[in-house]
């Protein structure tokens, strides 16, 4: 059994696609998942299984919660080595200026063939700071999340790649969670 961590892209958010945890984890453990587990109403799963591929993962998921509950929901598995690789290699963590409560991650569900990173660069504001690697993209949005620019739709569309993004915090749960499992 290995220990994955899925999070789902734009769940219970404003009213729309709206699932409950309880029915998350049931639709979860129906695909024959073990150990499964919620955290926050955003959609992260983490969850045990045998060793798969994850495309094959993310679309076995993404065809359950499509029977389940009828829409269609980007999903995005990462493996607890590869969460643990990523919340390793934030280059703001040996910023001391920088301050955890303002880091985001924009997890990518593969590396990106398209390379717009100064056009991505260039909608920077103020003090916001930006670094991509082959499977996450870090942001440090000292305005809030909510008022960058440098937002997941905007980075989907620039790097051609799904992703969905979550804040520092919540990235460091899942983790710890996962480790919890393994």
């Amino acid at each position: 059994m290995k220990t994955y961590i899925s999070i789902l892209r734009g769940i219970n958010v404003s009213g729309h696609k709206i699932i409950k945890m309880e029915a998350l984890r049931t639709s979860y453990e129906n695909m024959g998942f073990s150990n499964v587990k919620t955290y926050v109403q955003s959609g992260n799963v983490i969850f045990s299984y045998d060793d798969i591929e994850i495309n094959k993962l993310e679309e076995q998921i993404f065809q359950q919660i499509k029977k389940d509950f009828g829409f269609d929901v980007p999903v995005i598995v990462m493996s607890i080595e590869k969460i643990e690789e990523i919340i390793k290699n934030n280059p703001f963590l040996k910023d001391k200026s920088k301050e955890e409560s303002f880091m985001h991650v924009t997890f990518l569900a593969s590396k990106s063939e398209t390379y717009k990173f100064n056009a991505i660069e260039e909608k920077k504001q103020d003090n916001e700071d930006i670094v991509f690697s082959d499977y996450a993209v870090y942001l440090y949005c000292p305005n809030g999340y909510g008022n960058t620019k440098l937002n997941n739709n905007f980075i989907e569309t620039k790097l051609k790649v799904r992703a969905t993004t979550r804040n520092w915090k919540t990235t460091n749960e899942l983790f710890q969670i996962a480790k919890q499992l393994n």
